[in-house]
């Protein structure tokens, strides 16, 4: 009898065995089943062994979503390589940086990023191999032709459960990139509490529109490839086609941000098109508001599902969808708001800074304990010690838990700015903005909007005779960060508030900019 998976690689044998000629991926057009998704992943795997990799080593993969994505990350967790996932919206400074810290001994990119990985190469950064997926290039090899050269028999290495698969960066209070390192054993125990918790079926057609390089995109497929159901991938999110895709594919399940929720419901057409095979809609990334949820609900039914997580620790709550009740008591009828209740096998705790626990209803900090806490923070122990200090994730998130435990989210103790499900971190943005020869001082914050959730907002202080106006200091932001980051608008101001510790003041930042009417120029 064969035990239970231990490592993602076994999912992927599972499927193939016991649901070999079921469509996996689906993806413009091309589709593969679960025998050969395996294949491919077996034959990525061996191409990558044939070029000198051992187990841990980095695999960096530059690509919006495309079928290939499956098969390079199926090679990760088929021979115990580390998979890094880039975010291909960064700047060429920032995916240098982070090039610089993970050391990938292998680049794997689509051909429209040829620019970005040449780039790279000129820097002679320890890359060894490129590899390129689409157009052919004379200085890298061809995916597809690596893979038709290797076997699809089962790799020679096989990882362990408490073995890294995924490196994720994300920005941490500093502004600079933190690689969040993700073992077999968390992601395989967050896709079986998330297969659980919202009810996946072997039948569901699921929808994945999030970009891959994020652990909600990821985990998805995940959750729902362990069940045996069939994924239909878009390269990115674009309303029309996906509701276009759910009448068509009757697509039974979907992962989105809240903006994008909002982006559906505001389609022209959208009364007009079928949705009743929708069962399951699941929102993360960012809050959704009560007011979108109610709108939501109305337009696609009672079947909402919220995960409160982050890439450190995947999953920490859930408000399931019977727990939507926006005509219930005023007691449920609250906790639309709410981030839900904790996982099966996860703890969370609201503390003050003393450590002692908050009373229901008292915010504190929100730390999180669970078997898909993550391993740590590449080349950063400094980080992870303060981060799982005491074996909890201590999230940087400022919540309580109401007589229930059911969790509120109030506030993000480190600043973060969550805009279109996109993290955005208030001092990577000034930084960006201090880099310019005539910015003395910034200040960034993270103002309402009611498309994004937030939008980037900084006020600056000029240097005495200098001049810069609002365009050419975002401009310059572009050409620093990722554009998704620059500010939407900058005020230019005589003097930032204070704390007594010289820390600027943003509760009385805010305030200030609630009374400025325009953004100016002041030379």
């Amino acid at each position: 009898m064969q035990s239970l998976p231990m490592v993602l690689g076994d999912v992927i044998e599972r499927n193939a065995r016991l649901y070999p000629n079921k469509e996996a991926i689906v993806f413009e057009g091309r589709c593969a089943t679960y025998a050969q998704l395996a294949a491919q992943a077996r034959r990525c795997a061996n191409a990558l062994r044939a070029r000198g990799l051992e187990p841990q080593a980095r695999v960096a993969i530059l690509a919006q979503n495309c079928l290939e994505y499956f098969e390079i990350e199926g090679a990760a967790e088929l021979a115990g390589f580390i998979a890094v996932t880039l975010n291909w919206r960064l700047s060429p400074h920032e995916l240098t940086d982070i090039v610089k810290d993970c050391t990938p001994a292998v680049l794997i990119f689509e051909a429209r990023f040829a620019p970005a990985a040449q780039h790279l190469r000129e820097l002679d950064l320890g890359i060894e191999r490129f590899i390129v997926i689409g157009e052919e290039l004379d200085w890298a090899e061809s995916y597809a032709a690596v893979l038709l050269a290797s076997p699809d028999t089962p790799p020679t290495t096989r990882p362990q459960p408490e073995d890294a698969v995924y490196l994720i960066y994300t920005s941490g209070t500093t502004g600079r990139p933190k690689g969040v390192v993700l073992s077999h054993r968390a992601a395989l125990s967050a896709a079986i509490s998330l297969s659980w918790e919202t009810g996946a079926r072997p039948t569901d057609r699921m929808l994945v529109v999030m970009p891959l390089f994020h652990i909600g995109a990821k985990i998805n497929q995940l959750l729902y490839s362990l069940v045996g159901a069939t994924i239909f991938l878009h390269r990115a999110f674009s309303p029309a086609a996906v509701l276009q895709c759910i009448e068509a594919e009757r697509i039974t399940s979907a992962h989105f941000a809240p903006v994008m929720v909002r982006a559906l419901l505001d389609v022209p057409d959208f009364s007009n098109c079928r949705r009743d095979t929708l069962r399951a809609i699941q929102y993360a990334s960012a809050p959704m508001s009560v007011a979108l949820l109610r709108e939501a609900i109305a337009a696609f039914g009672s079947i909402f599902t919220q995960v409160y997580g982050m890439t450190e620790c995947i999953v920490g709550t859930v408000l399931h969808a019977h727990q939507h009740l926006p005509e219930g008591t005023q007691t449920e009828v609250r906790r639309l708001a709410s981030a839900g209740q904790p996982f099966f096998g996860h703890e969370i705790r609201v503390v003050r800074p003393d450590g002692s626990l908050c009373e229901a209803e008292e915010i504190g900090d929100i730390l999180i304990r669970g078997p898909s806490l993550m391993t740590g923070y590449w080349n950063n122990s400094a980080a992870t010690i303060e981060a799982l200090r005491g074996g909890w994730m201590h999230t940087g998130d400022m919540g309580f838990f109401d007589s229930e435990s059911f969790l509120f989210v109030a506030d993000r103790k480190k600043d973060m700015i969550i805009s279109g499900g996109e993290n955005i971190y208030s001092r990577e943005v000034e930084e960006a903005l201090l880099t310019h020869p005539g910015v003395r001082e910034a200040a960034v914050i993270g103002v309402p909007d009611s498309h994004w959730g937030e939008s980037v907002r900084a006020c600056v202080i000029l240097r005495s005779g200098c001049a810069a106006g609002e365009d050419e200091l975002i401009e310059h932001c572009r050409t620093r960060i990722a554009s998704y980051k620059k500010p939407r608008a900058i005020e230019f101001v005589a003097d930032l508030p204070r704390l007594f510790n010289g820390k600027v003041d943003k509760k009385a930042l805010r305030a200030l900019l609630e009374q400025l009417v325009t953004p100016g120029v002041v030379s």
